[in-house]
């Protein structure tokens, strides 16, 4: 971290339609930071050519409304124009961490995402950058890249912040309908579900982990699995599937993305086997 009389900044990026999660970022920026900094850009870099990047909620006023309330010193809304002036040529790239989960799923993600944060990073110059952990591959991807190319910045992951029910709060949560919303639910209680039965000795290996997984997802009729992948973090690598848990040295992560109707939404839990210790 920088030194002398400098005043630490605290960067908050975002890509709008902010929500309590986004809110709990700006008190844990405001907590360790004299000037905190939000950026609202949805970044087309980072969208494929059948996502929702033209679709993807909106709204400048409700933004800024919270923004201000949560103690935002600044918030930069820059524009496409303004990120990128010309056909970009250059982009970072992580590579291994972002082959599995999501980087499997949406090629060309994750380059999206490390270069306009760099980007970012290069235009605020914060001392701390705040991300939630619901996208735990991100901020395992975002550390590396800070930690490879010694970018001086410290990557804060904060908790994952869900609603009464369980649910993990999410801009694209609107494109819910009800009775998608209702059966959403499934995803965190897949989550409980293999903690439950490993610490009753019920789940053993990391192979009845992911069925019982699958088994609570696949319960709910509207999900449709597109991954449920127990792995090492923030390593995300593969663990045998006759392993036990317990025999996981450090941290794991179980982490799943399933679509209800035409929304996507992921969901994770990180923890370490061994003390059987909620992280998230």
């Amino acid at each position: 971290m920088r030194q002398g009389g400098h005043t630490p900044i605290g960067f908050v990026p975002t890509m709008g339609y902010l929500h309590e999660g986004h809110a709990s970022l700006l008190r844990r920026a405001g907590e360790m930071s004299s000037t905190v900094v939000m950026s609202i850009f949805v970044n087309p870099l980072q969208f494929g050519p059948n996502e929702d990047f033209a679709s993807y909620p909106r709204d400048e006023a409700r933004d800024l409304e919270l923004a201000e309330r949560e103690g935002a010193d600044i918030v930069f809304i820059p524009s496409v124009e303004e990120m990128y002036p010309q056909p970009i040529r250059t982009k970072v790239s992580v590579s291994s961490l972002t082959t599995q989960l999501c980087g499997a799923s949406r090629p060309g993600h994750f380059d999206g995402v490390t270069t306009v944060v760099s980007k970012l990073f290069n235009m605020v110059q914060p001392d701390y950058a705040f991300f939630g952990l619901k996208d735990a591959q991100q901020v395992a991807v975002l550390r590396r890249m800070v930690s490879d190319l010694n970018m001086n910045v410290e990557i804060i992951a904060c908790p994952i912040v869900r609603e009464n029910d369980g649910l993990a709060l999410s801009s694209r949560n609107v494109y819910l309908s009800a009775q998608e919303r209702s059966q959403a639910l499934v995803l965190s209680r897949s989550l409980q579900s293999v903690r439950q039965a490993m610490e009753e000795g019920k789940v053993r290996t990391v192979d009845e982990a992911r069925e019982l997984l699958v088994s609570v997802i696949s319960s709910s009729p509207l999900a449709v699995i597109d991954y449920a992948e127990i792995l090492t973090f923030p390593e995300l690598e593969t663990l045998d599937g006759s392993s036990l848990l317990t025999d996981a040295d450090g941290e794991i992560i179980m982490a799943l993305a399933v679509k209800f109707g035409r929304t996507r939404l992921i969901d994770n839990n990180v923890f370490i086997p061994k003390e059987a210790h909620a992280l998230v």
